[in-house]
């Protein structure tokens, strides 16, 4: 079982070829993700892996920075089942992000406005939340989450409100004296 020079010399080379072949491989992987950093970092379509998460999640993410909201918050949401719990909070501290910005810009004194500011506030406010709860490490999404409570209008009691009468709480008891 001795193994000639001649045997040992072929394993030698189709070993070298093999890492020859491999070594290739993994320069032109190493040329295509600087290519795929290089067209996300520019704002572009990237021209491989255009199906991995990374690279609709950096599509969603600069149209959101275009202002292209809609298209934005529809990318993230076919995201928002995919990747790990790390990726869906990013997911949803955007979406979040994409709620404010929409609320702020349109926040304003006309009462119909006003509702749907506050309706978007409300949906980021829970996007944000959902955030926390699948990685509480985040501190700009804390941050964020803490502005749009502060810009909430407070939640009202059932029953309180701008008048007199108690309202729904006590609407069955009679008021003064019997």
């Amino acid at each position: 079982m001795a193994l000639s020079v001649k045997k040992l010399t072929w394993v030698f080379a189709i070993t070298a070829l093999v890492s020859a072949l491999g070594a290739a491989y993994e320069a032109k992987r190493i040329h295509q993700i600087e290519a795929f950093n290089a067209a996300v970092s520019d704002g572009k379509s990237p021209q491989t892996d255009m199906e991995s998460f990374e690279a609709k999640f950096s599509t969603a993410y600069w149209l959101a920075r275009k202002e292209r909201y809609k298209e934005s918050t529809l990318l993230f949401l076919q995201l928002a089942e995919k990747g790990d719990a790390n990726q869906r909070s990013a997911i949803q501290h955007n979406l979040g992000n994409i709620f404010f910005l929409r609320g702020l810009a349109i926040n304003g004194t006309n009462m119909k406005v006003r509702d749907e500011a506050e309706y978007l506030l409300r949906q980021a406010k829970s996007a944000y939340q959902l955030s926390l709860r699948l990685d509480n490490s985040h501190w700009d999404t804390r941050h964020n989450l803490d502005r749009v409570l502060t810009m909430l209008p407070a939640t009202p009691t059932p029953g309180v409100g701008e008048s007199d009468t108690p309202g729904l709480i006590m609407g069955s008891i009679p008021v003064g004296l019997p």
